[in-house]
């Protein structure tokens, strides 16, 4: 069974609901140890003082904030528990509002809300129905592990989710990075025109089932090859195509491939850096068994 990550109320006027958050999304990165390549055991981290290089047992660390350079304010952990605000337990929506007045960019973590027994169901449901036929989600304030969120409890397919969210001054406006363009004139009406042809031809209702993660799938599939003894030989990359094409001419070539059904359902061309070669092959040549390669390096993939 899930477990819950958070357990309290929601509020709304007089209304108080019990409830329970459970994580709504699962990171399938892969996620890798070093290891020591002579011993082949794991790395591991000591807490040391820079000062003297010692490890310092945990009942000996305090939290310090630099006020200054080389000048701290320091907190036993439980100094810090106590300011957490009273009502931890608590998220009172304060005001309802369109979903669509909301930045994306406010969103951090989604969960899952449920009743957090027999009593509060009828009261969760009728939540969540008058939001639905009004369109719009509950604002307050929760307290997550020892943090303050805003939050937002929406609803879905009859369900409430909760969302945390980032407060004004966490939010980075545009405007205040020096290479992000400011408004310029409006483009001629010709590009404009193909552009919407090309938006038009790619439109589709949100699926998504239809994307997919394929460097983790080939990173697994990777990591089983080399498992199984398989020789891991890195591929040259491909070279992106040189021919430069100016602005009409890529949006007449886009235009023309939307139109020829030409965009693909299925996965992405992969462009893989290492094959795996089956140890099997290998017996069969009866020649000494070659130093695998390392795999190359794959690029940084960014998330979301």
């Amino acid at each position: 069974m899930a477990r819950a990550v958070w357990n309290g109320s929601v509020t709304f006027g007089l209304v108080n609901v019990p409830m329970k958050a459970f994580t709504a999304v699962r990171d399938h990165d892969v996620h890798f140890h070093q290891i020591d390549k002579e011993s082949g055991s794991r790395i591991g981290y000591e807490k040391v003082a820079k000062s003297t290089g010692k490890p310092v047992d945990s009942g000996d660390i305090e939290l310090g904030y630099e006020v200054s350079k080389g000048r701290y304010v320091t907190f036993d952990p439980d100094e810090i528990a106590d300011l957490r605000p009273e009502s931890n337990r608590t998220l009172e929506v304060t005001d309802f509002v369109e979903l669509a007045s909301i930045d994306p960019v406010y969103f951090d973590h989604t969960y899952w809300l449920a009743p957090a027994n027999e009593q509060s169901k009828h009261a969760y449901h009728l939540l969540a129905a008058a939001m639905d036929d009004n369109q719009r989600v509950g604002i307050g304030t929760v307290v997550m592990r020892n943090k303050q969120y805003l939050a937002a409890v929406r609803p879905v397919d009859g369900a409430l989710a909760l969302s945390t969210m980032r407060f004004a001054d966490e939010v980075v406006a545009a405007s205040d990075v020096d290479e992000v363009p400011s408004r310029g004139a409006r483009p001629p009406k010709k590009e404009m025109a193909l552009a919407t042809q090309i938006i038009d031809a790619l439109s589709s209702d949100w699926d998504p089932k239809r994307y997919h993660d394929t460097y983790t799938d080939e990173l697994r599939e990777l990591i089983v090859a080399k498992d199984r003894g398989d020789e891991i030989v890195a591929q040259e990359t491909t070279e992106p195509n040189a021919k430069v094409l100016d602005l009409m001419e890529a949006l007449q070539a886009s235009v023309a491939g939307a139109r020829s059904g030409s965009r693909s359902k299925a996965k992405p061309a992969r462009n893989k850096a290492a094959r795996a070669k089956p140890a099997a092959k290998q017996r069969e040549t009866k020649k000494p068994a070659a130093k695998k390669k390392p795999a190359a390096k794959r690029p940084h993939r960014a998330s979301a």
